[in-house]
């Protein structure tokens, strides 16, 4: 069975509480159990995280490398702004794809920059949680090539 991590990055932990009209109902947890449900369907084992700090992500990045078979990242708020976490995701290979929940291409023009997403295969955004679902299914479709 493949392994895939997904990593979430700042203030994701609010969701369900967190403008609703943005990032819906649905909390991280709620979101967790929903993805690890469609990995499980796809004979995926996935882990998940969620951090507030830049370096526990880039940490979380590093072990990826040689743990897991797939990354799937959303970085939030260090979309816009960490090139560290871009080059920790260029520094290795394997599959990597980056979601958002809300549209950031429909947003603030501070939120239309994806800093990170240069060191992914592919990004996915403005599907709620529905992003993640696809992202797993992608990366499934990715490590099956």
């Amino acid at each position: 069975m493949k392994k895939i991590i997904i990593i979430n990055g700042p203030n994701l932990n609010l969701l369900g509480d967190r403008e609703k009209d943005i990032y819906g109902e649905k909390t991280l947890s709620e979101i967790e159990e929903i993805s690890k449900d469609r990995a499980l369907a796809l004979n995926l084992n996935l882990e998940v995280y969620q951090s507030n700090s830049e370096s526990e992500i880039i940490e979380l990045i590093h072990k990826a490398q040689n743990n897991f078979d797939g990354l799937i990242i959303n970085p939030a708020a260090f979309t816009h702004t960490s090139v560290a976490i871009l080059d920790a995701l260029r520094s290795f290979k394997i599959p990597k794809i980056e979601i958002h929940l809300s549209n950031i291409y429909n947003r603030e023009d501070y939120r239309k920059k994806s800093i990170t997403s240069a060191g992914v295969n592919g990004i996915i955004c403005g599907f709620g949680y529905l992003s993640y679902v696809l992202a797993i299914e992608a990366l499934s479709s990715l490590l099956n090539r």
